[in-house]
């Protein structure tokens, strides 16, 4: 009998466990406190339409029920979401998720002179933005709860915002948080059991070399993208200015 091969996977472990915390920590951050930001930073969108371009937000992640609604809408406009978390043996890499295209000017593929063409249809993350609550590192690398995206970059603030609709900011945007996180997880889950069952492993140096070769345009990734239905394999490749 085939000896089984062991393979540590510790980046995923980590990460996994990691998850699971911040959906912890998300769970446990107190209503009052997060309305009261809500509250007291008053944003209000002045249709600037900049938090639809990457000089301001570099994607548009898409969680699994986003993906089926744009899919609907055009399948054509959704690609793997950038900054592939893993990257096996043999070279073929593993994302969490879609994110829309971007049009050549680098504004969203469903963006037209400023407006959203699906609106009444677009993503979780753009129904919520610029509010967030999630744990990030900042400029000097301390890591705690932000809650606001682009604070000053555009948009109006200390709008009087009432009571029932900081709430139902709150509610969405943590619903939002949730669903993240989860699918995170589920991603991470479904990696270590894929990479278990074939025996492979994360490694960092097989990542950097195929992406060094990717973006020069020497060579097309094998994209694993996780959806709710699992992973779906994508053949990208890098277009290279001229």
């Amino acid at each position: 009998m085939k000896k089984a091969i062991s393979v540590k996977n510790d980046l995923i472990e980590t990460r996994l466990s990691e998850a699971r915390d911040e959906l912890g920590g998300l769970k446990n951050f107190p209503d009052p406190e997060f309305i009261g930001i809500i509250k007291d930073l008053g944003f209000s969108c002045e249709l600037c339409a900049r938090c639809c371009t990457k000089e301001f937000n570099d994607h548009v992640f898409l969680l699994n029920a986003d993906l089926t609604a744009i899919r609907k809408i055009d399948p054509d406009a959704v690609i793997p979401a950038p900054y592939f978390e893993f990257c096996d043996q043999k070279g073929r890499f593993y994302v969490s998720g879609y994110a829309l295209k971007s049009k050549p000017d680098g504004s969203c593929i469903f963006l037209d002179n400023k407006r959203c063409k699906i609106y009444e249809k677009r993503p979780s993350i753009c129904r919520v933005y610029p509010h967030m609550l999630h744990r990030e590192a900042d400029s000097s690398g301390k890591v705690d709860w932000r809650q606001i995206s682009g604070l000053n970059e555009h948009g109006s603030y200390h709008a009087d915002l009432q009571d029932s609709e900081c709430k139902a900011i709150a509610q969405e945007t943590r619903e939002y948080e949730e669903a993240y996180l989860k699918q995170m997880i589920d991603f991470y889950e479904a990696v270590l059991v894929h990479f278990k069952n074939n025996s492979l492993k994360h490694v960092q140096r097989t990542y950097d070399r195929i992406m060094r070769e990717f973006l020069k345009g020497d060579c097309k990734l094998e994209v694993f993208v996780y959806s709710g239905n699992g992973f779906e394999k994508y053949d990208l490749k890098h277009e290279v200015d001229s």
